[in-house]
């Protein structure tokens, strides 16, 4: 039975309209006055609030605002009674947030039916929001999914790597990982899908999985070039599926400290090592189009010597694509100078540079997932 308050400080007014809709059916509590409204509003939780526009201490106006504020009663239908016929009246009133009017004097048939479909509205928006809740418990299950089979930290003197993933709320298709090819050899990755939701995070496990058990046919996957290759001829779009992705791909030796790298339209590495000059940058970035644009493309590799003490930073640009009050985007060049300030920290621990991140983010949340990996190599 639905539940409709109404809020009138005219006792006349108020016993027609609760006779009419008890005959309706309809479970119905009334209120005198616009605070004493808001109050049970807000106990109640009704379906439906039909509310006088001029009363003492709040108007219908008032009430409406801080009912369509509060977000228990984010659904609630919400009618105004008034004998106001203007325009602009009718405007101030839809500005304010209410669903629908009844001019007074009250014509009963107009009402009922007024109420049958605000009632309809009501279900309608209640059935949205529970399968939007259900969408997003659905997303937080997913992001955790991801969460587990991501790896952990790893430390093995004087090798370490510190990770970070941070799921959007409508959850992304980052993904990473690391695996030691042999005794000496280490490859790492970081990928992102295109798009949100469970269409782009399905491809980035389904990628981890493949080169985590190694099930690309025909791939050296000490090399850097071929890997991508093989992922590109893998993962090739089609008319079913309109997903790519964007890599970056690295074998480190740790006996030759080399580093052999390719990327696929992915942000580059960062590798940040110091001597006399200070904190000196490597943007390590090869061109490349993204995994699955087109068949048979190219990616060449490169490989570079990283020195005692450098680090090597590889993230999604989900951590510097911020859009920031003044409209602007935060962008990758301020993102490389924090990372330089971090990089003078002694005892680094990645929860530290995201405190500097989350400062500028002028939100409580990232628009896309942030992904981030953090090697030091000793």
């Amino acid at each position: 039975m639905a539940q409709i308050l109404i809020i009138d400080d005219d006792p006349a007014i108020q016993m027609l309209l609760k006779r009419t809709l008890v005959k309706k059916g309809y479970d119905v509590a009334v209120a005198s006055d616009g605070d004493e409204g808001l109050a049970k509003a807000k106990e109640l939780l009704p379906a439906m609030v039909i509310c006088d526009w001029v009363m003492p201490k709040m108007s219908g106006i008032e009430v409406c605002r801080e009912v369509k504020a509060t977000p228990e009663l984010s659904t609630t239908f919400f009618i105004l009674l008034t004998s106001m016929g203007s325009v602009e009246s009718r405007v101030q009133g839809l500005d304010a947030g209410a669903d629908d009017y009844v001019s007074k004097p009250v014509e009963l048939f107009e009402l009922n039916a007024r109420v049958r479909s605000g009632l309809r509205q009501h279900q309608l928006s209640r059935d949205l929001q529970q399968q939007k809740q259900k969408i997003e418990a659905e997303l937080v299950e997913a992001a955790e999914y991801v969460r587990s089979i991501l790896p952990e930290p790893l430390y093995d003197p004087p090798l370490a790597i510190d990770v970070c993933f941070i799921p959007s709320s409508q959850l992304g298709g980052d993904g990473f990982d690391y695996f030691w090819l042999d005794e000496d050899r280490l490859a790492v990755y970081l990928l992102d899908v295109s798009g949100h939701g469970l269409r782009a995070a399905l491809p980035s496990l389904s990628v981890i999985n493949l080169l985590r058990s190694k099930a690309l046919l025909q791939v050296n996957y000490h090399k850097p070039s071929d890997v991508l290759r093989g992922l590109n001829d893998t993962f090739q779009m089609t008319q079913r599926n309109d997903k790519y992705f964007t890599f970056w791909y690295g074998v480190y030796d740790r006996k030759k400290r080399r580093l052999v790298y390719a990327s696929a339209g992915h942000p580059p590495a960062i590798l940040l090592s110091s001597d006399r000059r200070g904190i000196q940058v490597q943007q390590l970035k090869t061109p490349g189009f993204p995994i699955g644009m087109f068949p048979g493309a190219e990616y060449p590799e490169v490989a570079c010597q990283v020195s005692p003490a450098s680090s090597l930073y590889i993230f999604s640009d989900g951590i510097y694509e911020i859009n920031l009050p003044d409209g602007e985007i935060w962008g990758l060049d301020n993102f490389i100078e924090q990372l330089k300030d971090y990089q003078t920290i002694p005892n680094r621990h990645l929860d530290r540079l995201l405190e500097k991140v989350n400062a500028i983010n002028p939100c409580d949340y990232f628009d896309d997932d942030l992904s981030l990996m953090q090697i030091n190599f000793g």
